[in-house]
Parts: C-alpha cells; sequence; structure tokens
C-alpha cells in the first residue's frame, strides 16, 4: 500500500514538472509578432514626442462631400507628402497633427508622381518641423517603425522590419513586415535613426494582402521638381480650365527626347481633351524614363506605360496607366497614315465603352497597302475609305486597320527617320525591344 502511494506521487510530481516546463518553453520560445506594439518604456519612446507634431491624419473632400481618409506628413515647414490616390478626386483635404485635434485645410499642390503614387501638398495655415528622409536604400532586415497615439495620447511605436526592395506594382517598393491598415495609409515609416525611408501603404500582390513603402529617394526626387506657384487639387482632375485651354492650344509642339535621338510632334487642337491630358502629364515628368515597350514591324511604336520605368528584363508590361481613362474621340478626316499619333485601349470584350488609355501613345510607321488589302479591311471593319485616305495609304502608308476605332491626337513633324529606326529593332514575343528604349522626357515648345 505505501509503495503505491509512493508511486502516485512520484506520478504527480512528474506531470506538475512536466506542465511547469513547457510553460516556460512557451515563455522562452515566444517571439515578437511583427507590427506589434513595441514595449512602452522610455528608451523606445525617447525623442518620438518630437516627430509628432509632423505627422497629420486627415480625411479628403470633393466640396462637402468626404472622400478618403489618411496620414501624411512634413517634407518642409510648409508642405505635406502623402500618397496621390487618397486625393486625386479631391477639393481640398482637412487635417490633424496627431499630437492635436486642431483642424486645418489645404487644397493646393507643388508636386505629384502618379507612376510613384506620390503628392506634396502645400498649406499655408501651419508650419511644423519636417520629418528628414532616409537617403540611399534601407538594407534588408532594418528594423522598422512607425507612430500612432492612444486616446490617452500615449505614443504607441509599432515595430516591424523590412523584407526587400522590390519591384511591385510597377514600381520600386520596400516589402515591410509591419500591419499597414487602410486608415494608415500615407504615414511615414521610420528606421532606428528616426528618418523615413518612405511612405506606407497595402495591396494585394499575388493574391496575398502585403505591406510597403513608397521609397524616401522618390519623395526627394519629386520635391527637387516642384514647382514655385502651387496647383489647385481640382487642376489634377482630367477637365481644364479654359485659361489652361488657351494656353495649350498656343503650344508648337513637343519634343520626345529618345535613346535613339528627337522626334518632335504637334498634338490637334480638334481632340482637345488628349491634347490637355498629354501636356499635362509632360509637365508632371509622367513619362520621364518610360520604356518604348511596344515595336511592331510596319505598325509603329509604342510608349507610355506606367509600369516600363522601373521595368526588368522579362518584365511583361504595358498594362499600368495614370488611373483614368479617356473617351474615345474619333475625328472624321483624321486617319492613321505614317506619322500619325493615336492613343491605344482594352480590346472591346473589356472596354464596353471603347475608353482610351490615359497615358500610353503610338506613332506609325506604317507599310503600303493595296487596293484588294484596303477593300478587305472596309469588308471587315465596315468602315469607308475616302479617296484621300486610299491614295495616302498606297503611297506613304499607315495602318489603315484602326480607322474609325482608335484616337487620333497627333502627329510628328520632324523626325520620322528616329521612328523607322526604333521599328527595325529586335523584339521579343511580346514586342517588347530586347535592348531597352526610353523616353527619357518630353519637353514643351512655346
Amino acid at each position: 500500500m505505501k509503495m503505491k502511494i509512493n508511486i502516485g506521487l512520484l506520478f504527480l510530481v512528474f506531470i506538475l514538472f512536466s506542465c511547469g516546463r513547457k510553460e516556460q518553453e512557451k515563455k522562452d520560445t515566444k517571439q515578437p509578432v511583427a507590427g506589434s506594439v513595441a514595449e512602452q518604456n522610455q528608451d523606445s519612446n525617447e525623442g518620438w514626442d518630437e516627430i509628432m507634431p509632423s505627422v497629420v491624419k486627415f480625411d479628403s473632400y470633393d466640396g462637402e462631400r468626404i472622400l478618403e481618409s489618411g496620414q501624411g506628413f512634413f517634407i518642409e515647414e510648409n508642405l505635406i507628402v502623402t500618397t496621390y490616390s487618397l486625393v486625386s478626386r479631391a477639393s481640398k483635404i482637412v487635417f490633424t497633427p496627431i499630437d492635436s485635434n486642431i483642424k486645418y485645410s489645404a487644397n493646393k499642390f507643388v508636386a505629384v508622381d502618379r507612376i510613384n503614387d506620390i503628392i506634396i501638398l502645400y498649406c499655408d495655415s501651419i508650419k511644423r518641423k519636417p520629418i528628414e528622409l532616409y537617403k540611399g536604400t534601407a538594407p534588408n532586415s532594418a528594423k522598422t517603425m512607425y507612430i500612432s497615439t492612444a486616446s490617452t495620447k500615449t505614443i504607441q511605436l509599432f515595430t516591424g522590419k523590412v523584407l526587400n526592395l522590390a519591384t511591385a506594382k510597377g514600381t520600386k517598393l520596400y516589402r515591410i513586415t509591419n500591419r499597414v491598415n487602410k486608415s494608415n495609409f500615407g504615414m511615414p515609416v521610420f528606421v532606428s535613426n528616426k528618418q523615413a525611408i518612405g511612405i506606407a501603404f497595402s495591396a494585394v500582390v499575388s493574391y496575398e494582402m502585403q505591406s510597403f513603402v513608397i521609397p524616401s529617394d522618390f519623395i526627394s526626387q519629386l520635391l527637387k521638381k516642384r514647382n514655385t506657384a502651387p496647383e489647385t487639387l481640382e487642376s489634377l482632375r482630367s477637365n481644364t480650365s479654359e485659361k489652361v485651354a488657351a494656353e495649350n492650344r498656343s503650344i508648337k509642339g513637343l519634343v520626345l527626347q529618345t535613346d535613339a535621338g528627337d522626334i518632335t510632334i504637334r498634338l490637334f487642337n480638334e481632340t482637345n481633351q488628349y491634347r490637355d491630358n498629354f501636356i499635362k502629364l509632360a509637365k508632371e515628368h509622367y513619362f520621364d524614363s518610360l520604356l518604348i515597350h511596344r515595336v511592331i514591324k510596319d505598325f509603329g511604336i509604342q510608349s507610355g506605360a506606367a509600369d516600363t520605368r522601373y521595368a526588368e528584363k522579362g518584365d511583361i508590361v504595358g498594362f499600368k496607366g495614370p488611373g483614368y481613362t479617356i473617351p474615345s474621340h474619333i475625328v472624321p478626316g483624321l486617319y492613321h497614315k505614317r506619322g500619325m499619333i493615336g492613343c491605344p485601349r482594352k480590346p472591346d470584350t473589356a472596354n464596353e465603352r471603347l475608353r482610351s488609355d490615359g497615358s500610353q501613345f503610338y506613332i506609325i510607321s506604317g507599310r503600303k497597302y493595296t487596293d484588294a488589302e484596303l477593300d478587305g479591311f472596309e469588308k471587315e471593319n465596315k468602315y469607308k475609305f475616302s479617296a484621300e485616305q486610299r491614295e495616302a495609304y498606297k503611297t506613304i502608308g499607315g495602318a489603315p486597320h484602326l480607322d474609325g476605332t482608335y484616337t487620333i491626337f497627333g502627329e510628328v513633324i520632324s523626325g520620322m527617320e528616329v521612328v523607322d529606326e526604333i521599328a527595325k529593332v529586335e523584339t521579343d514575343r511580346e514586342w517588347r525591344p530586347l535592348k531597352d528604349i526610353r523616353l527619357k522626357k518630353v519637353t514643351i515648345l512655346k
């Protein structure tokens, strides 16, 4: 009987010891979750109270209608940076520094980068100390942090790390382990020296939600290109004021500076919405460094795709625009003869209203056609060529199969030899040149 009791006690001790050991192992192996709140101690929060006044929360408005909510931060005393997509349809934003309950408003901007989704807002109602931007590329595994406040105004510090700098969403982005919610889009993400490596947002990539940071280098570059005179947020929309339209009508032309040489074009006043849109994007430096990503023999060359600026070898490109499309505008008398400039669009099956891409364009090099070929196009497309069109397609060439279905909005006035040289280059199966050819920039001739 005594032996049985001793065995029972030993078994009970063994169970208690095992449970205690497992509990201790759980404590020892438990790791902090990426994006969790850091320990609230004096060392971890030191210095962040000086940064808080420079971070803002805001709502964007179209008139009195609220559109989006997000965050931003001061990069100069009167300049706030945030994501362009949060304010692209707004006429004003109403913001509050995260250390305050006082509301301020802003309705102007000094620079925008649609490709990298950045806008720099101008604020004349308050000045704050700018947050220092990180220079260079943050290393993989660097500790990342963003700050928030609880209802008691206690600073909360959320931590994670940099995974890598990679091409995603048509641009170069940091992937981070921090969890970025929609309400936090536009907030600054810091590294341990309290410099901001960029602007946070999240998106679905490869079928999973991932957190990203738009690099601070892009902010610095945009800051250098900012306008001296702020423009209204309303001017970001596709509609153009009569004053701007009048200025655009007087423009003599535009020079497309490419790696292969210069191409000078003029835009037609008959397609004023396309003219104004192209000039607006040129002024924003939207076309700078984009690839001539599509070259088809006997047809022409194509550029203006937002996902080509940072494209690497083998990437499939040509699917990203400025975030909007434009209604088609077929003008009688404008047809696809050699040297014409038109706007591509998605196929009819995915584009019932036949709207054009917001930034891509093609230049026709073309080839010559016979009457029999033109007769075939008329029958297939239910489109009648004029005598002038037939003569042009038989003598100078073009792309007659596009007539009546794609918008023409300009023409080449010099530099067709450059177009012809580019049209001869070797391409892959997707018609992308094997050797990159870039549209370096667009210069406006006044």
